[in-house]
């Protein structure tokens, strides 16, 4: 049974949470891949991990290309997990439907974004039967807190 995070982002955006939850993940020996909801935001989010940090990057790739298999966190628009990862972040509007074939979910969206909320409240319903949930909030310091 898969351990599914859902992390509620309030006062810090996803660009500033996402990589030090990848880097944590990449710490554990863990593979991750990451289903952003357009190509687009993919593509940002791809420019985004090489440049976060002036003292290093965070190496990745974009769903296809024949070095899938290889990258330690591959972006993708996709469903598939062609680099074999233990952990799945879902980001921007997309939604996890299952946690079958992972160690772990973490499903990240926007407090201000309404229709995210409302997306995030059936996900956890439709996930809760198979998994065991649990919900972090951002305080406004930016640190997270378990609130269920």
């Amino acid at each position: 049974m898969a351990d599914v995070l859902f992390y509620h982002l309030e006062p810090r955006p996803l660009e500033a949470v996402l990589p030090a939850l990848l880097e944590k993940s990449i710490e554990r020996g863990w593979r991750a891949v990451v289903e952003v909801g357009s190509t687009e935001r993919a593509e940002a989010l791809d420019s985004h991990l090489w440049t976060y940090r002036e003292d290093s990057f965070l190496a990745h790739g974009l769903a296809g290309d024949e070095t899938d298999a290889h990258q330690p966190v591959l972006l993708t628009t996709g469903s598939d997990n062609p680099n074999h990862a233990n952990v799945r972040f879902f980001v921007d509007r997309a939604v996890p439907q299952s946690a079958d074939g992972y160690e772990r979910i973490v499903y990240m969206f926007s407090g201000h974004d309404p229709d995210a909320v409302a997306e995030a409240r059936l996900a956890w319903v439709a996930l809760k039967a198979n998994s065991t949930l649990t919900y972090w909030q951002q305080e406004a310091n930016g640190r997270w807190v378990k609130k269920a």
